[in-house]
């Protein structure tokens, strides 16, 4: 394509920066992104409203993560203490790496 959605990318993209990421504040220049994408033939036509950009669907009082878990010295993972099953976590299986 020839850029045809570079303004609609660079104001979702911006919106982003701006908030820190939080994709559920930037939901209409997403939205609109999306909607330039399906105009220019670069991805199929969707109802946008299905995929929860209904006003209905909108994420509200989100908070941001304060990572509180993490700073009391929270490891995800090392509560377990039992070896994986998975044939690929096992550290006796080495037939998987030649």
């Amino acid at each position: 394509h020839f850029a045809d959605c570079k303004q609609p990318m660079e104001l979702y993209l911006g919106c982003l920066k701006d908030h820190k990421d939080r994709h559920n504040e930037c939901s209409e220049f997403s939205r609109g992104y999306l909607e330039c994408r399906m105009e220019n033939g670069l991805m199929s036509r969707e109802n946008l409203d299905e995929m929860g950009y209904a006003e209905e669907k909108r994420v509200k009082g989100a908070k941001e993560y304060d990572y509180a878990k993490e700073k009391a010295g929270f490891t995800a993972g090392k509560h377990i203490s039992r070896e994986s099953e998975w044939w690929f976590l096992k550290r006796s299986n080495k037939d998987w790496e030649n």
